[in-house]
């Protein structure tokens, strides 16, 4: 997958944010099997963009485009085919069912794709520290272990690029690196792109960074 863009401008957007990203105004281009770090601090865009790329803006001058295709040109059905196929989520809200449990959020989701079996969702949920909480409800979940299901969660659908959006703020940095060390793991087997965005740039060299 390729996502590129061309002089892209959210609105609204100071004038000060724009001349100091190396994102906004800029033409860049994403490709599969990239690791992307976008940071900046609060408030400078980087859900923006998430949600640029995800299809869930118009509002924003400039062009976008996956795989050649403008973003703001599709119809409805071919955002969802997109997100179907070449694009998972990790959203800074993490959009899980409260009154659901956890393995009740990420059944809901594996059921449409039958993308991983029991035995790999309970070798995630190990993995991740999160064995024994199976049938916790989200709302008496702690937001760091909101994290890590949402993570698991979006790991039960193909996907071409992966989009983290924050995906580890209430994690410490030894649950971090376990979980960027699964979706690396998950996304070199699909030769898939992973994008986060995080208030610092202190990860590792391998991701490509951008100050947005």
């Amino acid at each position: 997958m390729e996502i590129r863009f061309s002089d892209i401008i959210p609105v609204p957007i100071p004038e000060k944010d724009i001349k100091q990203s190396e994102v906004w105004n800029r033409d860049i281009c994403f490709n599969a099997a990239e690791m992307i770090l976008i940071y900046a601090d609060s408030g400078k865009g980087k859900t923006t963009l998430v949600n640029i790329i995800f299809g869930n803006r118009k509002d924003y001058s400039g062009d976008v485009f996956i795989d050649g295709t403008n973003v703001s040109q599709m119809k409805y059905d071919d955002i969802s085919v997109l997100r179907r196929n070449k694009l998972s989520i990790v959203p800074q809200g993490l959009a899980l069912f409260d009154e659901l449990s956890m393995i009740e959020n990420i059944r809901i989701k594996n059921r449409i794709f039958n993308f991983k079996t029991e035995t790999e969702i309970s070798q995630m949920i190990k993995l991740l520290g999160l064995e024994g909480f199976e049938n916790r409800k989200a709302a008496k979940m702690s937001f760091g272990q909101k994290q890590r299901v949402s993570i698991i969660r979006a790991l039960c659908q193909p996907f071409e690029f992966i989009l983290l959006d924050e995906a580890f703020s209430h994690l410490d940095v030894g649950n971090t690196e376990i979980a960027l060390n699964l979706i690396k793991s998950e996304a070199n087997k699909q030769n898939a792109g992973i994008l986060l965005t995080s208030l610092s740039s202190d990860f590792n060299d391998e991701l490509i960074k951008y100050r947005v």
